[in-house]
């Protein structure tokens, strides 16, 4: 339950071992290569960054997971959110022919996924260019005539509203005639006929009505143009019909486009690691970390390839540089899910979860306190397990079973199950029955107890984080910060508390109170000089009293959340039992208690994780640290085995 001790790593390798050295050390899965900028700058003049296929690989991966979302789409493959992770070896991870088979089978796709687009395209364009004919399908002239030597033969289009009478009155004057062909909501189809001595002054009365004239390019009529249109349609669809056929039966090749972009997945991370290497084309130098208790296969793994290298810890000013691995137990394990979402801690420092693991888990408890979700959040953490899921959803699972439990015997000591749900529904079946559960204290009737015992347990949190800083402190070497900082404290806790007791007072003044603020004032101006003695004191008294006051006054939302949830959950129960019907009352009850628990189950983790990260860790916690990342294998369908 801490904070996994690093090695620095400094290797010299032959450079034509490299591809099966980087591979072993994948399967190995413990080695973060460093970037070569971090190296050592005696390196830099002699050795050049190390080429290698990255960007190449990530195309690669990009083809086959657009390949994987097409199989997916038109193969009509399900397989829901939690789909068994299929189990292979190393070698069959990394075997060359099962990639060439899926190789062939994504370009297959790839050109099949073409070849639909490209008669998507010329679908829609044949679909246009019926749609722009259909209105003259009724003229009955080919489409390429224009006229003849002394008639002009004009097709256009006129508004909707278009006075056709007064038009062609209008066109009485010129040697023309105006024919309408259709028309629909918007526009007229017209065609003019004109003495070509008359086209101008025919086209300008047009003009003022709205006339627009229209050109094609196509030959024939109309009405053969169309048939000819609809014979390309049926191909066209013909033909992406046996194209989603065959992009239906790709869904035999699923797994093994799947265990394809795993190896590719895999391979992105090797090149990645090489991208880190620093070589002169005979030799191969890269620095990097791996854990301490690891370190036995590491070297046996180095000395196998011949190679010259070196491992240290690391000193005290490169522990931002180092990489944070925490190694938990069962139980305070998820609680990774917080830590990763805040920050991980500097290396060096504390691993935050299992101080942090008790207090979340019985807050948690407390605000969501109801037998019925406790059981709930139990089922779902252990479907969780059951799946298998790994990363943020494994934790998850860990953080719903214990937080279930938690919650459980908080409701058992409530007497909470679904609100009251069982008593009302006794009333409903006997209307004389006084049936309730069980309890120790009540949200309702103890809402003051509740208040005062949430905030002693906040105020035991704040305790035990100052009691961190305080050893963290004495093991830096700094024992006089920490007995004038959090031992100040303590003195006016206790002080306060035998105050308020009437305990320990000396001719009516509370001695160890008094000593407390004396404390308080010779330490916060200790480091201060003239008037800032001054101004230190009043900081130190404004900044700790509100501070330490309105932190402990948060952990009221352990009451609040109690009591809201308790009280939802009750209001929905008694508008079913309105209804004075059993099977009404059970469906109200289950649709308001199900909204109450989904609102509950995020409010209660981001209530209890503002308590940990601003009540508890501000008193201990140093953050910024990065993750380790090793050079190693990754996959998102399938586990990998070691060979039999």
């Amino acid at each position: 339950m801490a904070i996994v001790k690093m090695k620095k790593l400094r290797v010299i390798a032959m450079a034509d071992l490299r591809d099966e050295l980087l591979r072993q050390l994948q399967r190995l899965g413990c080695v973060e290569i460093r970037e070569p900028a971090d190296a050592g700058e005696e390196w830099d003049g002699l050795l050049e960054r190390e080429s290698s296929r990255l960007a190449e690989a990530k195309a690669a991966l990009a083809d086959v997971s657009n390949t994987l979302t097409a199989v997916k789409k038109y193969a009509d493959i399900r397989e829901g959110m939690f789909a068994p992770r299929q189990e292979v070896t190393h070698s069959q991870l990394l075997d060359s022919g099962a990639a060439d088979r899926a190789r062939a089978a994504s370009d297959q796709v790839a050109r099949l996924l073409q070849t639909v687009s490209q008669l998507q395209s010329e679908e829609n364009r044949l679909l246009a260019k019926q749609a722009s004919l259909r209105p003259w399908k009724a003229l009955d002239m080919p489409l390429e005539l224009t006229g003849t030597a002394h008639t002009v033969f004009l097709p256009g289009v006129l508004p909707a509203a278009a006075d056709m009478g007064a038009l062609r009155q209008n066109l009485s004057e010129t040697a023309s005639e105006l024919l309408e062909i259709s028309g629909d909501k918007q526009q007229r189809y017209c065609l003019l006929l004109c003495h070509r001595a008359d086209e101008e002054r025919a086209l300008e009365v047009l003009r003022q009505r709205g006339f627009s004239a229209v050109s094609f390019q196509d030959s024939s009529t109309p009405a053969e143009n169309l048939r000819r249109l609809e014979g390309e349609l049926e191909e066209n669809r013909r033909r992406q019909t046996e194209a989603f056929e065959a992009l239906r039966s790709s869904g035999a090749d699923w797994n093994t486009l799947r265990l394809y972009a795993d190896r590719l997945r895999s391979d992105t991370a090797l090149e990645a690691g090489n991208e880190n290497l620093l070589t002169d084309g005979t030799i191969l130098f890269f620095e990097g970390w791996a854990p301490a208790d690891r370190m036995d296969a590491v070297g046996g793994l180095l000395d196998r390839f011949g190679c010259a290298w070196e491992a240290q810890d690391p000193d005290a000013d490169e522990y931002p540089e180092v990489p944070v691995r925490l190694r938990n137990n069962w139980f305070s394990r998820p609680l990774n899910m917080v830590t990763d979402m805040y920050a991980l801690p500097v290396y060096g420092s504390l691993d935050p979860n299992p101080l942090m693991a008790p207090f979340f888990i019985l807050f948690y408890g407390i605000m969501m306190a109801d037998m019925g979700y406790g059981l709930l959040m139990v089922a779902m953490g252990l479907f969780l397990w059951r799946k298998k899921v790994r990363g943020t959803m494994d934790y998850m699972g860990g953080l719903l079973v214990l937080c279930g439990i938690s919650t459980f015997i908080v409701g058992a000591l409530t007497g909470g199950f679904f609100g009251d749900f069982l008593s009302q529904l006794a009333k409903l079946i006997d209307p004389s029955s006084t049936f309730a559960l069980p309890y120790l204290f009540t949200p309702l009737t103890d809402t003051m107890a509740i208040l005062i015992g949430s905030l002693v347990l906040g105020f035991i949190q704040i305790l035990t984080g100052m009691v961190i800083s305080f050893v963290k402190k004495v093991r830096d070497g700094h024992l006089a910060d920490g007995i004038w900082e959090e031992g100040t404290w303590w003195v006016i806790f206790l002080g306060g508390g035998l105050a308020v007791l009437g305990i320990g007072s000396v001719a009516g003044y509370p001695v160890v109170l008094i000593l407390g603020l004396l404390m308080l004032v010779v330490g916060s101006g200790r480091n201060a000089k003239g008037f800032g003695k001054v101004t230190s004191v009043f900081g130190a008294v404004y900044n700790g009293v509100t501070g330490y006051f309105s932190d402990i006054m948060s952990y009221s939302r352990l009451m609040a959340l109690m009591l809201s949830g308790s009280i939802i959950a009750s209001v929905f129960n008694q508008l079913g039992a309105v209804t004075g019907n059993v099977i009404a009352f059970v469906i109200i009850s289950a649709l308001g208690n199900a909204l109450n628990f989904a609102l509950n189950l995020l409010g209660c983790y981001v209530h209890d994780l503002r308590l940990q990260c601003l009540e508890f860790f501000n008193r201990f916690y140093e953050s910024g640290g990065r993750p380790f990342r090793p050079l190693a294998y990754q996959t998102n369908y399938v586990d990998i085995k070691e060979e039999d």
